[in-house]
């Protein structure tokens, strides 16, 4: 667009000299000659930067969208991540803009999918703004103090640097932590100092051997990190679950290469599977070994949830061992990637709902909720949502594309192929260039801080202390038109130490019946 508006301004001077009409073509390319220049320098807008002028358009549309709201059918964008509103928000939030909405909820509150949370007629005014939440079970010597909003695993390799960076610093700014993705910890994501949980997937990135397997004194060297607050193992997650992954050796670029320990140039494997345990003690074992590796942090498990007996199998060995996690993060099967088989994304794994309520079952019917932290992930993108997660058991909550949103993303669908236009999930510098660390950076503390704030509002409004204080009888769900039921009356949720006496719901004691520490496979048929 740079060149094309001068050589345009260039040609109307030229002719201007013989035809002086053609001075009217200046009115019109020396100010898009104008306007692209601004562009090219402005820090505000990535897409701005990457497309100047042109980039115009599509903020007319923006501008345009709320007066033909009323004629635009909004259920056309079914599928997508996430809706129009919910961008919206993000964007307010992290701009700084008011996020308040005229004219009440368009919401229909009778729809059978319609559901909300219960408050009181005596809010508590003096509920305490700092809700943060202590993870570390008692064989942890180095517990964290969480946010009940952090950034979700999302990879140096999928995000550019910039990208990785602008995260990085939004969480050293607001306080709170970035969630490195299985790509191994970048030097981008130590550039600034935010607090890292460090994942590690099937590949052991970043602590690996030659042939691919974890090394403990690799792992140790980066673990034992200030900046690292905690170690997560991947076993799934919710947009792929049970599918490994390959990173084109074209794209194994040398800063990716060194990273995740891996030759530049050939295809980057992630098994489907773990190398380093195959039943559930060994998982335990694996995770003791990795908290006493990293100097006594918390070290906690990431699944999409897939037979129910699998994850109480866990919960078992925890008993039967005396080994226990930290933590586990339950991701939903609507949770996002840069790209995916479609049958996995669309029909393979648990939504969150399900999963975190069958999460929840298996630690408090174990008695082991006080010890094992629970968090959640997957479209979460604001704080009802963090207090809806709450209520069925999460202690807090993670969210990757909301975080995205903050950096500029506009859901263009071109995360698979390296095209991103405003250079969030691409490795193009000149791509990448759009994007403005400290500019985004703020946005993203700034979405996070509103959105804790609007979490802390809930809270006040319920007249509870803290988010941990929220009960499945919080959550209303609409059944139809006529009827509406409390969550704990939609699904079973038992009492402490309930699966361990026999006393549980049938379905969960058929699961937990079903479950054996020993083994990943079923005891009994469930």
């Amino acid at each position: 667009m740079l060149w094309g508006s001068i050589v345009l301004s260039a040609v109307a001077v030229l002719v201007a000299h013989r035809h002086p009409l053609a001075l009217w073509a200046l009115v019109i390319t020396l100010p898009a000659l104008a306007v692209t220049l601004v562009d090219l320098v402005q820090t505000e807008h990535s897409l701005r930067r990457n497309y100047p002028a042109s980039a115009h358009v599509r903020w007319f549309f923006e501008w345009l969208r709320p007066f033909l709201r009323a004629y635009v059918v909004e259920s056309n964008l079914e599928g997508r991540p996430f809706s129009i509103d919910e961008r919206s928000l993000v964007y307010a939030r992290a701009k700084g803009d008011v996020d308040s909405h005229p004219f009440g909820t368009e919401l229909d509150v009778y729809s059978g999918e319609y559901e909300w949370l219960a408050h009181s007629m005596v809010p508590n005014s003096g509920a305490p703004k700092d809700m943060r939440v202590r993870v570390g079970s008692d064989q942890c010597s180095r517990p964290y103090m969480a946010s009940r909003l952090n950034i979700s695993a999302m990879s140096f390799g999928s995000l550019g640097a910039n990208a990785i960076e602008a995260l990085n610093l939004g969480a050293k700014i607001g306080g709170f932590y970035h969630d490195t993705g299985e790509g191994s910890l970048s030097p981008y994501h130590r550039k600034h100092g935010g607090d890292i949980v460090w994942e590690l997937g099937s590949g052991y990135f970043g602590c690996r051997t030659k042939d691919g397997h974890f090394d403990p004194e690799h792992f140790r060297d980066k673990a034992q990190l200030d900046q690292v607050k905690m170690t997560e193992i991947k076993l799934s997650q919710g947009a792929k679950p049970g599918h490994g992954g390959v990173l084109p050796g074209p794209k194994v670029t040398r800063e990716i290469a060194e990273t995740r320990d891996i030759e530049q140039g050939k295809d980057c494997l992630s098994p489907a599977a773990h190398s380093a345990f195959s039943t559930p003690k060994g998982l335990l074992e694996f995770a003791a070994r990795m908290r006493d590796l990293s100097g006594g942090k918390p070290v906690g498990i990431k699944l999409c949830v897939g037979f129910p007996h699998e994850l109480m199998a866990v919960v078992k060995a925890m008993l039967a061992t005396g080994i226990t996690l930290d933590f586990i993060v339950i991701d939903g099967a609507e949770g996002g990637t840069g790209a995916a088989p479609t049958e996995l994304s669309d029909r393979v794994g648990m939504p969150l709902r399900e999963g975190l309520i069958i999460a929840r079952n298996a630690l408090v019917g174990a008695g082991l909720k006080g010890q094992v932290r629970l968090a959640a992930s997957g479209k979460v993108a604001s704080g009802a949502a963090i207090a809806m997660n709450a209520a069925l058991g999460a202690d807090w909550c993670n969210a990757a594309r909301p975080f995205m949103f903050s950096l500029g993303c506009v859901q263009s669908m071109k995360c698979h192929t390296d095209l991103c236009p405003t250079g969030v999930a691409t490795q193009s510098p000149a791509r990448q260039r759009g994007l403005v660390i400290p500019e985004k950076a703020e946005r993203v503390a700034r979405f996070h801080k509103s959105t804790v704030n609007a979490l802390h509002e809930i809270v006040v409004a319920a007249g509870l202390e803290s988010p941990s204080d929220f009960q499945p009888g919080h959550l209303r769900q609409r059944i139809n038109v006529a009827e509406m039921k409390q969550m704990n009356e939609v699904y079973p949720f038992v009492e402490e130490g309930e699966l361990i006496a026999g006393t549980s719901h049938d379905s969960l004691r058929r699961w937990w019946d079903a479950a054996d520490p020993d083994s990943f496979r079923r005891r009994v048929p469930a």
